[in-house]
Formats: C-alpha cells, sequence, structure tokens
C-alpha cells in the first residue's frame, strides 16, 4: 500500500523576541486576520534581510496563492533561503515540494535529503514523511524497520499521519511483528485527532474484532466520522450495511444516499 503525503501547509510560527519582533508579529496579526497583502508588507523586508521565519512564511504564502497568484518557485525560493539557515519547517517543506513536483523536477532523492536535515531537528512532520519514503522505497532502499523508526518518532509527537502508519504497519506486520492491538491502539489515536483513513480503519477493525470484541455499533460511529469527510471507503460500507441489515437498520434510503 502507497501512503503519499497529504499536506503542504505548515503552521506560521511566533518567533522570539528580537529586533525585528514587532514588524514580524505584525505581519503575524494580519495574517491570522486573513489581511495577506499586509502580512506581506511586513514580512517581505525581513525576508530579504535573512529572517528565516519571514522566509518560511513567504514561501507558505506563495505555495498556497494567499494574497497573490500562487507560485511554487517563488515558494521553493523562499523556503530554500530559510532551509539554507537550519529552519525545520522550510526543509520540511522544500522535502515536500521535490516529492510533489511543485516548483522543481519531482526528486524523490533530493526529498529524502531534505526530510532528513528536518527530522534530525525532531520535526514530527519530517519524520512522518522520512517515514513514508522508507516504507515505499522512494529516494532511498525500502526499509520497514526504518520506516517504523521515523514512524514512531513523529507518533510519539502525536502526528496524526505517522500514528495511522503505525497503526497499518502493526496490521500487517511490517518491520515489527504481527500485532492487532497495537494496530488498534495507534489507529485509534489519530483517528481521535479527526484522521479520516485511521477513522475507517477503527471502523474496519471493530467490525472484524481485531484486537478487540467485535462491535458494530462501535464500528458504524467510526465509519459514519469518516464518511462525513468525505471518505470514500467508509461511505461504500455504510451504503452496504444498510441495504443487508445485518450490521445496521435496513434503510434504502440511507443506503442510496451514501
Amino acid at each position: 500500500m502507497m501512503i503519499f503525503i497529504r499536506r503542504i501547509v505548515f503552521a506560521l510560527m511566533l518567533v522570539p523576541a528580537s529586533g525585528a519582533a514587532q514588524d514580524f508579529n505584525a505581519g503575524l496579526d494580519a495574517y491570522d486576520a486573513g489581511d495577506y497583502d499586509t502580512a506581506l508588507r511586513e514580512w517581505g523586508p525581513l525576508a530579504h534581510q535573512g529572517h528565516a521565519d519571514a522566509q518560511f512564511n513567504l514561501g507558505v504564502i506563495y505555495a498556497n496563492g494567499l494574497g497573490v497568484s500562487r507560485d511554487y518557485t517563488e515558494a521553493m525560493r523562499w523556503y530554500r533561503l530559510a532551509a539554507d539557515q537550519g529552519h525545520a519547517d522550510a526543509q520540511s517543506n522544500l522535502g515536500m515540494m521535490y516529492t510533489n513536483g511543485l516548483g522543481v523536477p519531482q526528486d524523490d532523492v533530493e526529498a529524502v535529503r531534505w526530510y532528513r536535515l528536518a527530522a534530525e531537528q525532531s520535526a514530527p512532520d519530517a519524520q512522518s514523511s522520512l517515514g513514508i519514503m522508507y516504507a515505499n522505497g522512494l529516494g532511498v532502499p525500502q526499509d520497514y524497520t526504518e520506516a517504523m523508526r521515523w514512524y514512531r518518532l513523529a507518533a510519539e509527537q502525536r502526528d496524526a499521519e505517522a500514528q495511522f502508519n503505525l497503526g497499518f504497519m502493526y496490521a500487517n506486520g511490517l518491520g515489527v511483528p504481527q500485532d492487532d492491538v497495537e494496530a488498534m491502539r495507534w489507529s485509534r489515536l489519530a483517528a481521535e485527532q479527526g484522521h479520516a483513513d485511521a477513522q475507517f480503519n477503527l471502523g474496519v477493525i471493530y467490525a472484524n474484532g481485531l484486537g478487540v470484541p467485535q462491535d458494530y455499533t462501535e464500528a458504524m460511529r467510526w465509519y459514519r466520522l469518516a464518511a462525513d469527510q468525505g471518505h470514500a471507503d467508509a461511505q461504500f460500507s455504510l451504503g452496504v450495511w444498510h441495504v443487508d441489515g445485518q450490521r445496521a437498520l435496513q434503510d434504502y434510503a440511507e443506503a442510496i444516499r451514501w
């Protein structure tokens, strides 16, 4: 199973007080208010002066087209300037841009290089992404043990994607002995953070009694949470259950809706 990276936006971070803190914080306040023009005016001069957080934030703005036309090339330029100063979130975003070929040719080897730099600074998004690269053999030889190591580091920092992937690895015995109880534990942690794939997997776990007593009511609850987020497999499962009437109330109208 290939598990691709989904996220592209990282939270903007408040920097410690410094000579530039007032201007930086004015930009942050404007950003939070949706006033991206003012944020750009405040952060632009700082970024040109080498302020790494401002450079990173400009990358976020250009990557997401906030108050400007989306421009991955410009986003890459600012991310790289911040990343070259050791900015972990910028390094992680650079890896993601290389993974997805945004503003640069797609390059898994280069993606791994930037993920690793950020992961070694304990950035959970980068640790999770590095786990994905090892699990799928992207830019590195496939290595489930190494994937597990990075997933676990991120999961212990409450990264939902890493928790979901840890659950998947335990469910399938990849890099660790197969363990339904551990699969359940990590899937639940991700599901409780709103991770739709984990919510669906938790529904499957309860439906089949994998590491827990079989419980169709609990399965339905998790399927519905995932389905409400647009998860197609969860929606289909709800439809099937409402047709057969064995695990849920038979309701053809509800079946058709899902």
